[in-house]
Formats: C-alpha cells, structure tokens, sequence
C-alpha cells in the first residue's frame, strides 16, 4: 500500500476511519516536539475527536517537517510532481505499526470489536479479525500461530495488569471498560 493508506487501512479495519469527504486540513497524532524547532517555539498540535481518524488525504504538511510516519513509509516530497513512487521495507515502518499511537489505537479498537462480534470463543474471534483483516479465512496453520500468540499475550498480561492497562489506553478514545484489560491486552 502507499504511504497514505496504510494508516487509512488500519482505520478502517478498526472502524475508525471517518469517510466523510471534503473539509478543511487534519492534524491527526504525531510525536510531541515535531515542529518546536521549526517554528520558534510553536509545537504540533493533534486535532480532537473525529478529526484523528480522518482520511490520511486530509493531513496537514508542513513542507518542512512532513508527518513522520508517512516520510518512513515514504510518502512522496510535495517539493517536485512524483510519477512512481518507491516502495521500500524497512524496520523503521516495523517499529512505527507497533509504537504509533494511531496504530496501538486501532488495534485496539479492533481487539474490541473482535471480542464483542466474533463470538465467545477466542478461536471464532481470531477467525472474525482474521477474515476482516484479508478478507479470507485463516489456514489451520495461521489459526494455530495465532492462538499461540494469543494464548502467550494472555498470560503475559493477566499477569502484568498495569502494563496490560497502560497498552490499551493509547490514544484518545477510551477503551470499553466492559472486557478485561488483560484480554483486551492480549487481543490488541
């Protein structure tokens, strides 16, 4: 995927993404002191409410300090006009789908609504997320890594319910306090 969609991907897989069109420029979050260098002292201010989920097309540039992740996911320069852009992997966009907030967030959101529409089992949940994530069902190899993972997490964090807590509390909505923040952990 381009730079651009994947963090729309992410959203939208979670249920986040707003889809309304037009509008003025967005300002979804980025890492604190993006722009106090830059600007003399001003920093980056993150939008509220609907305005962090959305499209990536609406997000504000400042030529100067591009949004972080869609520079490491390169993202073309809005300096000259780019026919092709390069696609590249690297352990950088690795660390970012597993530190950005937006992406703690929706996974989140979408552990969330794995627990609540995918059924009682955790084998039928993961099969739900599974298949709206691809759009395919899990092979019985994928489902037995991922009930591994699963299982792991789990233990992991019914054991360490303040790391369990301060995971799934990324971000600015609140997490559904009706499950337990030890499986909600784990299901992120």
């Amino acid at each position: 995927l381009p730079a651009e969609a994947i963090r729309d991907q992410a959203l939208a897989i979670s249920g986040l993404l707003v889809e309304r069109l037009g509008g003025p420029s967005v300002r979804p979050y980025q890492p604190a002191g993006l722009w106090k260098e830059l600007s003399g002292g001003e920093d980056y201010k993150a939008d509220k409410g609907e305005n962090l989920y959305r499209s990536s097309l609406y997000t504000f540039w400042k030529r100067t300090a591009p949004p972080p992740a869609m520079a490491v996911f390169d993202a073309a320069g809005r300096e000259t006009c780019i026919v092709r852009a390069t696609r590249t992997s690297s352990p950088l966009q690795a660390l970012n789908l597993m530190n950005d907030v937006t992406y703690l967030e929706a996974s989140r959101v979408f552990a969330e609504r794995m627990m609540e529409r995918g059924g009682p089992t955790p084998t039928s949940r993961l099969t739900y997320g599974f298949r709206r994530a691809t759009a395919r069902r899990p092979t019985s190899q994928e489902r037995e890594i991922l009930l591994g993972s699963l299982a792991r997490y789990l233990a992991k964090y019914q054991k360490d319910r303040d790391a369990a807590t301060k995971f799934v509390s990324q971000g600015e909505l609140e997490r559904n306090k009706r499950f337990d923040v030890g499986e909600l952990a784990a299901y992120t």
